[in-house]
């Protein structure tokens, strides 16, 4: 994201010479406004995730693919210039009856260095390329290279058409998936998930539609067979802080970069913080996190490396 960056900083050095009240609007500003709402179901989301037969998930494993690191307050809108780690990784859900599922993918690693990062582990994207060959489900947060690009240079991604399951929203926005790119013909191949509010993919599995971040942002809940619930946020928030400040990423990043329809991201970040007041057991899981992730990990609640 080297691009990223220099425009970024070009940006930032034209607004110091316009005025600190521009700088402040697009870098600092982040007050949760009075009308942002959205409805989180948590109920209804358990509902759909007893609906289907079957036992539920026993483990969830993780691999982290990639890392970038960004300034503070791209991240949370006046949180500074401090560079921040911003690791990318994807999630395996593992069933008792060896049957898998996949959350997000990464991406490979010529998109990473195109991106701006060294920080690629080749051995963690090749055990989640060969899990995806065997996953019964290969669900997407949303459509941004950094959670799409790992299926989408699959060499031989065509094939795994019966486990993806792609929105209507992802399938319909390839621009941002950009600079990944599907081959010919495939993305259009992809026969596309539609529901409503959400869905119930697999045992324990639902997704929950949360446009914003992007056309097709959608979170996943995820019950265990133990009961431990979790809610995979893809990028509705980058890490837990956004949630705990209810703060959005700077107007500039919003704006400029990942046209986001902000309103509806502040709707989310509230509702998740609601959610969080009622149901504190509840595991969050932001986007691109490596301390919760750690946490995670530490505690048992999270194994490394896929099977």
């Amino acid at each position: 994201m080297s691009k990223w960056k220099s425009r970024v900083a070009a940006i930032v050095a034209a607004l110091l010479v316009l005025g600190g009240g521009a700088y402040y609007w697009l870098v600092m500003e982040s007050h949760m406004p009075g009308d942002a709402a959205f409805t989180l179901d948590i109920e209804g989301a358990r509902k759909l995730a007893d609906s289907l037969p079957g036992d539920k998930p026993v483990a969830i494993h993780a691999e982290q693919i990639a890392a970038f690191t960004f300034p503070a307050t791209a991240i949370v809108a006046g949180d500074g210039w401090a560079q921040v780690a911003m690791p990318v990784f994807s999630y395996e859900l593992v069933y008792p009856d060896g049957v898998t599922g996949i959350i997000d993918t990464g991406l490979d690693k010529a998109a990473a260095e195109a991106a701006g990062t060294t920080a690629f582990d080749p051995e963690a994207y090749e055990r989640m390329s060969a899990a995806l060959h065997k996953a019964s489900f290969i669900l997407l947060t949303h459509e941004h290279m950094d959670h799409i690009g790992g299926l989408a240079a699959q060499s031989d991604v065509a094939s795994l058409h019966e486990a993806v399951r792609i929105t209507a929203e992802q399938q319909a926005h390839p621009e941002r998936m950009a600079p990944v790119k599907f081959p010919d013909g495939v993305l259009e191949s992809f026969t596309p998930l539609v529901y409503g509010d959400m869905a119930a993919i697999a045992p324990g599995v639902v997704v929950i539609k949360s446009p914003g971040h992007s056309p097709g942002s959608q979170m996943v809940y995820v019950r265990r067979a133990d009961g431990r619930e979790y809610l995979f946020l893809g990028d509705v928030a980058w890490q837990f802080r956004n949630i705990e400040t209810q703060r959005e990423r700077a107007r500039l990043v919003t704006q400029f970069m990942l046209k986001e329809d902000r309103l509806q991201v502040f709707g989310e970040l509230k509702a998740l913080a609601a959610l969080l007041k009622t149901v504190p057991e509840l595991v969050i899981v932001p986007g691109h996190d490596g301390k919760v992730i750690a946490n995670l990990l530490s505690g048992q609640l999270m194994r490394a490396k896929f099977e």
